[in-house]
């Protein structure tokens, strides 16, 4: 079974970039993942989306990512969509941990665009279509130019959406004017993969956001897009400004480095990064401590 979707919100509105606890030595959280995916998920969270580059993807070994799955989706059931991060600049190996993810009980596959490789789009096109006929869960894409030098252009997308199985788009392209073409063409759900972005993108088609600042204004978000929906335009803008010092200070430096300094003030599973990223200094700390303040996130 799977949490209840729709074509127009096949993985609902909000859902969370979950980090990947570990303990204090390096290792695997397991019981901390589970905590916390329980806790975003009671916050409000329609969906998990786990081994994703906020779960230091490229950290984590194939048997992590296969446990990880497996635990939040025993932590959480059928609550809320579990999506596994598949990503890879590997097709074969993508493949593979498509099919792992679906072994271990994920509701659908996260796909990046394969990063460092620079493949033509004729090999975007392979590439997501090889995944999405690897299992029978639903997809998602995930086109980020800016980590994977190359983005997926509007052509591809729409070809890639005539895939019964290639259901939704996260979008951290960060052109509003392209995201409006290509909703319009392409049909795909679209769920707003830059924070900052998340009430402009509504207002070109979105249907949700899949974001990393939820792991601490889970409500905030929700109020946003439930107002937005309803037509409340002014709540919504009112909500997103108050959000902003939140979005900025989150991405001041490499999401994962912040958030996780953030769950650690709030007592939250979160844990120690894994190199190359490295944990805030003091002064940076602070600064997060006043940017958060200064958006109302209680630590």
């Amino acid at each position: 079974m799977a949490p209840t979707s729709t074509p127009q919100t096949p993985f609902g509105r909000v859902l969370t970039a979950m980090v990947t606890p570990f303990t204090p030595d390096g290792a695997l959280d397991v019981d901390g993942a589970q905590r916390l995916a329980a806790h975003l998920v009671d916050a409000g969270n329609d969906g998990l989306i786990v081994n994703g580059t906020t779960g230091e993807s490229p950290t984590t070994s194939d048997a992590e990512k296969e446990q990880l799955v497996r635990a939040v989706r025993e932590a959480v059931g059928d609550r809320a969509f579990v999506v596994a991060g598949v990503g890879t600049n590997d097709t074969r190996h993508s493949v593979e941990l498509a099919r792992q993810a679906e072994r271990a009980g994920a509701h659908g596959l996260l796909t990046v665009t394969p990063y460092y490789s620079k493949p033509t789009q004729e090999g975007l096109y392979r590439h997501f279509t090889a995944i999405a006929d690897s299992t029978d869960l639903p997809v998602m894409l995930y086109d980020i130019p800016g980590r994977s030098g190359v983005p997926i252009q509007t052509e591809t997308i729409v070809r890639l959406a005539e895939h019964p199985r290639i259901v939704a788009n996260k979008d951290a392209k960060g052109d509003l004017g392209r995201a409006s073409w290509t909703i319009a063409r392409s049909g795909l759900a679209w769920y707003s993969g830059d924070d900052m972005l998340n009430l402009p993108l509504l207002s070109v088609g979105a249907v949700g956001f899949v974001s990393v600042v939820s792991h601490l204004v889970t409500p905030e978000l929700r109020s946003l897009v439930e107002a937005y929906l309803a037509g409340d335009v002014a709540k919504a803008l009112e909500v997103h400004q108050r959000l902003l010092p939140v979005y900025t200070g989150v991405f001041r430096t490499q999401g994962v480095i912040t958030v996780k300094a953030a769950l650690g003030l709030k007592g939250l599973p979160g844990g120690p990064l894994r190199l190359p990223l490295v944990e805030l200094s003091e002064d940076e700390t602070e600064q997060l401590k006043r940017d958060l303040a200064a958006g109302g996130v209680q630590l």
